[in-house]
């Protein structure tokens, strides 16, 4: 017997079905966030969204719970020393890490037993002095958003300025508050590009936004370089969490876009 994969059934294939919740039929998401000026962080399971019941299961609750139960009552009887000193070893035979790479290797506590005890599986990596390239690759991509932001936040500025506006920036929020009267928020939108040539942007709200009475979104180009195009976001319009966009804009958003700064 094999998985949907064609792939022999090993003990970390049987791991992950009894560990992850879609397999009971759960839709769980905001394991990770990336707010501007910040990295990209795992979010802790207090902070995940989780919509029950989402779709048919195809492993009863009680085998899950049960499951739950035996994993942290072994992972339990470990000090964080010796679950790190696991973590060091596998990297050691790897030469790499991942949660998939952890939950297949026999003899290796689950990925969840990590993220419960340090509380995201980067930490525990952190803690053991393991970075991926894509880590890499990802602080950087950062390191050059977080350089962008005060840039485009002056070029709004100078363009308000040019048509006679007056616009006032809070250091500490970054909120522009123009003529007096309405506040905006500024955040970028970087380039997801897909496996198959498409790509995605992903517009990410979080409540400190609500404060703004227009959102300005910035997309930025394939290459997270530069600016691609503007949409202006009336708050009452704005979903509670992220928009997501594609290559071809929908017609819902297309009267938001524009194509530069001009006010």
């Amino acid at each position: 017997m094999t998985t949907d994969l064609d792939r022999p059934w090993n003990p970390g294939t049987v791991r992950t079905v009894l560990t992850n919740e879609k397999y009971i039929g759960n839709n769980v998401y905001n394991r990770s966030s990336f707010k501007l000026k910040k990295l990209h962080v795992e979010n802790p399971p207090d902070m995940w969204v989780r919509k029950e019941g989402a779709f048919e299961g195809i492993v009863p609750l009680e085998f899950f719970l049960t499951a739950q139960e035996i994993i942290t009552a072994r992972s339990a009887r470990l000090s964080d020393e010796e679950l790190l000193d696991h973590l060091k070893r596998l990297y050691a035979d790897a030469g790499q890490l991942s949660g998939v790479l952890i939950d297949q290797t026999p003899d290796m506590h689950s990925s969840s037993a990590y993220r419960n005890r340090f509380g995201s599986l980067a930490r525990a990596y952190e803690m053991i002095g393991y970075r991926s390239d894509r880590d890499k690759e990802r602080i950087a991509l950062n390191k050059r958003l977080r350089g962008m932001h005060p840039e485009i936040i002056a070029r709004t500025e100078a363009a308000i300025a040019e048509v006679g506006g007056t616009v006032a920036r809070d250091p500490k929020t970054d909120l522009l508050t123009i003529n007096d009267e309405m506040v905006v928020s500024l955040v970028l939108a970087r380039c997801q590009p897909q496996g198959d040539r498409r790509l995605r942007w992903r517009i990410r709200l979080d409540p400190m936004r609500y404060q703004a009475d227009v959102t300005l979104a910035v997309r930025l180009d394939p290459d997270n370089r530069e600016e691609l195009d503007y949409y202006l976001l009336p708050w009452i319009d704005l979903p509670r969490q992220e928009i997501r966009l594609c290559n071809r804009t929908s017609i819902a958003f297309e009267a938001f876009r524009f194509e530069g700064l001009s006010f």
